[in-house]
C-alpha cells in the first residue's frame, strides 16, 4: 500500500551529511517544481524585506533563525527525511526502533507531503527547513494551489494499483485528492476520542493526539507486516490490530473515510 503522511512543523536543528542534491530525491518528475519553490523561498528569506518573509511563512519576529536557515538551504547539510521530521506523529512512529523488515516496508510505502518538496520518501536526504503549505511565495504563489497543479499525475502513478492510506492533515490533503477508480482504493482517517460525560458517551475530534494515534497506527501496520491489496483488507488489518474502526457512507468518486475511535490519548 501507499501511505501518505503530513510533515511535522518540528524539525531537527541541522543536517549531518552532504549538501542538498535534488537529482537524488525520489519522484524526480517533481524536481522542476521543487527548484522553483526552493529558489523563491531562498530569495525571499535572504532578501531585504524580513517582515514580508516572516509574514509569508507565519513566523514571529523572534524566529529570525528560521529565515537565515532557509536562505542557506542550497548549501545546508542534509539528513534522511525520517530524521528531519521530529513532531508528534514521527515520535509515535519511532522508525529507529522498528525491526529491519518494518523499516524496509516504511521506506517502500510512505510518502511525506511537503510545502517545499511536494512529497518525499523517508530516505530522501533534505535539509531542515521552514515552508508550511499555507505559505505564499513570490512566483509560485500560494503553495497549496501550486502543488495541486503538480502532484496529481505523479502521486497517481506512484500509487499504481495499490490501496492508499491517506493520513495527511487538511491543508496537505487538499493538494491532491484521488478521483475515480483510485478514490475507491483510498482511505482517509479521522481520529475520534470517546469519553463518558454525565453517564453518556461523547465523541470529539482530536488534534494534537490525532497525530500520535496516526503514528501508532502506521507503526502497528508495519510491525504486523500488513500488505493489504484492497481497502477492505486494509480496514480488516486495522481491526485485527484491535483498532475500533467505523466506516462512513461511501461517496462515488471520493476517497472512503473511516473513523478510528480511541478512548485513551
Amino acid at each position: 500500500m501507499l501511505i501518505l503522511l503530513p510533515p511535522s512543523e518540528g524539525k531537527v536543528d541541522a543536517g549531518t551529511g552532504r549538501r542538498l542534491d535534488l537529482t537524488r530525491l525520489s519522484l524526480p518528475a517533481l524536481n522542476p517544481a521543487r527548484e522553483e519553490v526552493l529558489a523563491a523561498l531562498v530569495a525571499l528569506c535572504g532578501g531585504p524585506d524580513e517582515a514580508a518573509a516572516r509574514a509569508a511563512l507565519g513566523l514571529s519576529e523572534g524566529q529570525r533563525d528560521e529565515l537565515r536557515r532557509n536562505a542557506r538551504l542550497p548549501l545546508a547539510a542534509t539528513a534522511p527525511a525520517a530524521r528531519v521530521y521530529t513532531g508528534v506523529l514521527y515520535e509515535a512512529l519511532d522508525l529507529a526502533t522498528l525491526p529491519p523488515p518494518a523499516v524496509r516496508a516504511a521506506r517502500r510505502s510512505i510518502l511525506v507531503s511537503s510545502g517545499l518538496w511536494g512529497a518525499v520518501r523517508l530516505t530522501d536526504r533534505i535539509p531542515p527547513y521552514r515552508c508550511p503549505i499555507g505559505a505564499k511565495l513570490p512566483g509560485p504563489g500560494a503553495l497549496g494551489a501550486y502543488w495541486r497543479r503538480v502532484l496529481g499525475p505523479v502521486l497517481a502513478a506512484e500509487a499504481g494499483e495499490r490501496p492508499v492510506l491517506d493520513l495527511r492533515s487538511g491543508a496537505y490533503a487538499a493538494t491532491w485528492t484521488p478521483r475515480g477508480e483510485l478514490a475507491g482504493r483510498t482511505v482517509t482517517v479521522r481520529v475520534l476520542h470517546e469519553r463518558e460525560v454525565d453517564g453518556a458517551p461523547v465523541r470529539s475530534v482530536v488534534s494534537h493526539f490525532n497525530k500520535a494515534t496516526k503514528g501508532r497506527l502506521v507503526r502497528d501496520l508495519l510491525l504486523a507486516g500488513a500488505r493489504p491489496r484492497t481497502v477492505d483488507e486494509l480496514v480488516t488489518a486495522l481491526r485485527d490490530l484491535a483498532y475500533t474502526v467505523e466506516e462512513q457512507p461511501a461517496q462515488v468518486g471520493r476517497p472512503r473515510q473511516v473513523d478510528v475511535v480511541v478512548t485513551q490519548l
